[in-house]
């Protein structure tokens, strides 16, 4: 059975969520960029495996980030699962975000990530490891953007 996080955890686990969230409406890479290992792994929109922050930043983030807005994780939909030495975590976490239709029209583009974390010692921020971010079905899954220009075609 699956035991609750402590309550320091968890909402340290919700900190991290809330923090790249503002990193994306942002559409701050740099700033984003402490949040995630070096040697991350991701699950991709756009590619399979993508192995390493500087990677991802470029495959996935600056694919997505500009060309959607008010990406928020709701606060009451994050979940955490916390080791027992309370070093490693899985966070999930449900999002909101708009996307653009080819002409500009926005809709509604919502989500969920699952981010595997470690830290050093208790009371650490957590830094992600691996991350999983999907739309919810039958979302399109290319934005372009308000002006109706996508990163990626």
């Amino acid at each position: 059975m699956i035991s609750a996080p402590h309550s320091a955890d968890l909402a340290s686990v919700k900190t991290w969520f809330e923090r790249l969230s503002q990193h994306v409406r942002a559409v701050d890479y740099e700033g984003a960029r402490p949040l995630f290992a070096d040697d991350m792994i991701a699950f991709g929109t756009f590619e399979n495996f993508i192995t390493g922050r500087e990677r991802v930043e470029q495959a996935q983030w600056r694919n997505v980030w500009g060309v959607t807005s008010g990406f928020t994780y709701r606060a009451d939909d994050i979940r955490a699962i916390v080791s027992a030495d309370r070093l490693t975590a899985i966070g999930m976490a449900v999002f909101d975000s708009t996307g653009y239709h080819p002409d500009g029209t926005p809709y509604r583009r919502p989500g969920r990530t699952t981010a595997a974390f470690s830290r050093r010692a208790v009371g650490d921020d957590w830094t992600a490891d691996h991350t999983h971010m999907s739309l919810f079905r039958d979302v399109p899954s290319v934005s372009f953007g308000a002006g109706g220009k996508s990163t990626k075609n």
